[in-house]
Formats: C-alpha cells, sequence, structure tokens
C-alpha cells in the first residue's frame, strides 16, 4: 500500500480530491460488523485477521456486503484463492427486494428479486483455462464481461499480462479507483482494467464466494481477504464537480435529473395552493431554505410540494439544520387527504436536532429522531450523523412497496407499505386516524415548513422501474 505522501501526490496530479486522514478499514479483523451476507450461503469466517469465505455445495453466488454504500473512492486489497476457484469483490452493487430491469443501449435486463448485481473486480486465476483475468471488470447479474468484453480490453493481451504478474498459490493486492464514469484496477502494482460506464454511481461492495454446483472437488475452497481499505474521493478527475445543484455526466447518463433547479421555485408549490408561498422560504446561493417563525408547524409558509407526483424512484437530498431545528421529507402525498391544520399526510424522513428539540423524547422508542420514519419506525441509535450547523445526506429509495430511507449513505431504516407490519405499526401511531396512510400508488415529494430554519440543496431523483 502507498506510503500516505506518495498518496497525496497520486490525488494531487490525478485531481481527486481527498482528506487523507479519511482512509479507513472495511474490516475490523475482529468480527462482521457492519457486514451482511446476500445470495448463496457458502461460509464466512474469521481467520487470523482474515476473512475467509469457503465455497459450499448446491449453493449460487454468495456475497458478503458493507451494510452501506460507496461511489467514488480508492478500495485498496490484498486476497488469495484456491486455484480451483473463482471470486471476486463487487463494488457499486445492488440487490433489490423486488424484480427490477436494467436498460442499456436498448435492452432490457430482468434481475429477479434478491440478486446481487453490479460491477465485479474479478479473482479470475481459472489455470485449467489459461486464463488469467484477475483486476478484469465483470457485472455480476447483468451484462457480464465488461473487461475485457463490452467495453474494451484485448483478451489475448490481457491473458498474457495476467499469467505474468498473478501470484498463484500467494497474497494479491488490487487497487480500484471508481470516480464518475472511470473505474480502474491495478494487480500487483500493474495497470489492469479501465473502464468509462455510467449504469449506476453508488452500491455497496461485496465479498464473493462463487457458486460450484454439485462440484464435489471444488467443495471447501477457500479464498481469503485482508487488508481491506476505502478512501472516498471526489470525483474531478471524471467530469463531476464539486458545486451544489449540479450533475455530473455521470449522474445525467445514469438516469437522474436535479427536482430544484438551485435559483428559481420552478417545479414546487405551496401545499395548500397552486403557488409557491409567498412567505416563510428563501432561496440564496444555491440554498433552499425554510425560515425561522417560531416552531409551528405549517403556520407559517407552510410545506412545499412537487408539482410532479412519483412512484418508484430515488431520492437524494442535502440539509442542514440549526440548533434545535425540526423538518422532514415527505413521499406519497395526497394534499387532499388533510385540509385541516398542520402539514400534509406522507411517509416521513425525519429531520431533527436530537440533543436539543423536545420531539426527539417523544413517541415510541425514538421513532422521531433524526433519519426515522416519522412515528412509526426508528433509526438506530448509533446512525451516522453530521453535527448541527454541517451538511447531512438523505436518501429515499421507493421501489414498489418497498421503501428504505438512508442518512449519510447508510440505511435507517427499511419498510413495505401495505403489509401486515405497516398496517399494525400505524394503527399504533398518530397516523392511524387516516385510512390507507402511506399505501398510495403514487404521490408529491414534500418538504416540511416546522417553523424552524432548515436549509436544503442538491435535491436530486432517478425515477425508477422495478414494480
Amino acid at each position: 500500500m502507498k506510503s500516505l505522501r506518495s498518496f497525496i501526490i497520486w490525488a494531487t496530479a490525478c485531481g481527486v480530491a481527498v482528506a487523507a486522514d479519511r482512509s479507513t478499514d472495511l474490516f475490523n479483523g475482529e468480527n462482521l460488523d457492519g457486514w451482511v451476507q446476500r445470495g448463496g450461503k457458502a461460509k464466512y469466517a474469521i481467520e487470523d485477521g482474515c476473512i475467509v469465505g469457503t465455497s459450499t455445495l448446491n449453493t449460487g453466488n454468495s456475497f458478503l456486503c458493507t451494510s452501506r454504500d460507496y461511489g467514488d473512492f480508492i478500495l485498496e486489497y490484498e486476497f488469495k484463492v484456491d486455484p480451483k476457484l473463482n471470486s471476486g469483490v463487487q463494488i457499486r452493487s445492488q440487490c433489490f427486494d423486488q424484480p427490477t430491469e436494467i436498460e442499456w443501449q436498448g435492452k432490457k435486463i430482468k434481475v429477479p428479486a434478491g440478486r446481487v448485481h453490479g460491477y465485479q473486480i474479478e479473482i479470475d486465476p481459472e489455470p485449467a483455462k489459461d486464463r488469467w483475468w484477475s483486476a478484469g471488470i465483470y457485472e455480476e447479474g447483468a451484462r457480464g464481461w465488461l473487461y475485457p468484453g463490452l467495453l474494451g480490453g484485448d483478451a489475448k493481451a490481457f491473458t498474457e499480462q495476467g499469467r505474468k504478474i498473478f501470484k498463484q498459490g500467494d497474497w494479491n493486492h488490487i487497487r480500484v479507483e471508481a470516480s464518475g464514469d472511470s473505474i480502474k484496477t491495478t494487480l500487483n502494482g500493474t495497470p489492469c482494467a479501465s473502464i468509462k460506464d455510467a449504469r449506476v454511481a453508488a452500491g455497496f461492495i461485496g465479498l464473493q464466494v462463487h457458486g460450484i454446483g454439485n462440484d464435489k472437488a471444488k467443495d471447501g475452497t477457500q479464498v481469503r481477504w485482508r487488508k481491506l481499505r476505502i478512501q472516498e474521493t471526489s470525483a474531478k478527475a471524471a467530469g463531476a464537480t464539486n458545486a451544489s445543484n449540479t450533475l455530473s455526466a455521470a449522474e445525467k447518463a445514469a438516469g437522474w435529473r436535479l427536482l430544484w433547479d438551485g435559483k428559481t421555485t420552478d417545479g414546487w408549490r405551496s401545499a395548500r395552493a397552486q403557488e409557491f408561498p409567498k412567505g416563510g422560504w428563501t432561496i440564496h446561493e444555491g440554498e433552499l431554505i425554510v425560515n425561522e417563525t417560531g416552531g409551528k408547524e405549517a403556520a407559517a409558509g407552510g410545506d412545499i410540494i412537487t408539482r410532479e407526483k412519483f412512484a418508484d424512484f430515488e431520492l437524494q437530498v442535502d440539509f442542514k439544520i440549526t440548533p434545535g431545528a425540526n423538518s422532514g421529507i415527505k413521499i406519497l402525498v395526497d394534499t387532499e387527504i388533510n385540509k385541516g391544520a398542520g402539514s400534509s399526510i406522507g411517509p416521513e424522513f425525519q429531520i431533527l436536532d436530537d440533543a436539543r428539540h423536545p420531539d426527539a423524547k417523544l413517541g415510541r422508542d425514538g421513532n422521531r429522531t433524526l433519519g426515522s420514519l416519522y412515528d412509526l419506525i426508528p433509526a438506530p441509535a448509533d446512525k451516522k450523523v453530521n453535527p448541527v450547523g454541517e451538511w447531512n445526506h438523505a436518501e429515499i429509495i421507493a421501489k414498489g412497496k418497498q421503501v428504505e430511507f438512508r442518512l449519510n449513505g447508510v440505511k435507517t431504516v427499511e419498510f413495505e407499505r401495505g403489509s401486515k407490519v405497516w398496517r399494525d405499526t400505524v394503527a399504533s401511531s398518530k397516523f392511524k386516524t387516516w385510512p390507507g396512510f402511506g399505501e398510495l400508488p403514487e404521490g408529491h415529494i414534500l418538504l416540511q415548513d416546522h417553523g424552524n430554519k432548515v436549509f436544503f440543496r442538491n435535491i436530486k431523483i432517478r425515477v425508477t422501474t422495478g414494480k
């Protein structure tokens, strides 16, 4: 692994904005906290400070995945693998509870529910096939080989290089640079794959143990990982920007669009009228600001909603609170439901100063704290929160009846609208008086005016399929 000084020199030369002291271990060497297994039933264990994956008969591909997503980063790790076993490391990968579709070059690729899919940095010794494509890029569950393959690379030359640099029966070192639409790999210090692809900009990291079917000769074969470290970066080198209320080329290609342009009220209106509120909200230097008006709910300028309605989508919003502030982001809102006082009705991503606002101690089990599904499901007590006065990042992913909230890249709650669990939870909440709460097929997105000063920016949405 590079020294700190050489890393900083590399980052400066490549135009990557990075804070060197934020490089972190993905694996603590002691347990699998922060990881979750998906897919097949291969066994994962810890031995001598390494994660060890062991193949199992008659099960599909198995993945040990990070519990949070990563977008732009530098990832480094070492692996050692049995020559009979194929493996790999997923990056920017996804797994949905419902079937979905991937569109690429006019084609639709169906992805089953529960299927891990996304970029995989291959561990591919293959002495029997004489292929040697470790550090190549494969798209699991979707397009297959990308490099060498659909997005470049000469297969014969890649094999010849791999045969020379791969260390059979020993530890190998891989470095992955994911920046915007660019993904590059090196194996044992030698540059290997390089692609430009904007299909997905972020996702989890996963350690794969490939399925072996009923091949008893491969039963119990192992792959080991150690020294997994990640440095999150920005993507200046790949054409992205840190400017507020803008989209990178990769985001545009992936289907994202701005839900607020950073300058005007276009696309938004009052939840109580067809026009934008005349007071209570301010637009200043690329920030959409709820003004301080005494802390009353929807009593000053009032809530604002999108003019459009949305069903399946991924929403991203940056927000910044002031001391003691209360606000929220609501989805699937129908303003006709509540004509009385207070805010319009819909499932809410709670925005709150947990330490100062009394609402944090109300409700049940902390279900009114920051990142919670307000008054219904609490966010974890150890959630990742940036201090008051700094920007935090909210994500809401709605696919059919499945909804997930994320705070600063880490999932806080997930729920299935209309399920028995959902209806039982609603029945014990303040929303029990609203028939069918949260079960609309589509609705507006709402930013709440709760009378406290709160800032919003970088409001982005990607409409998805997957019903």
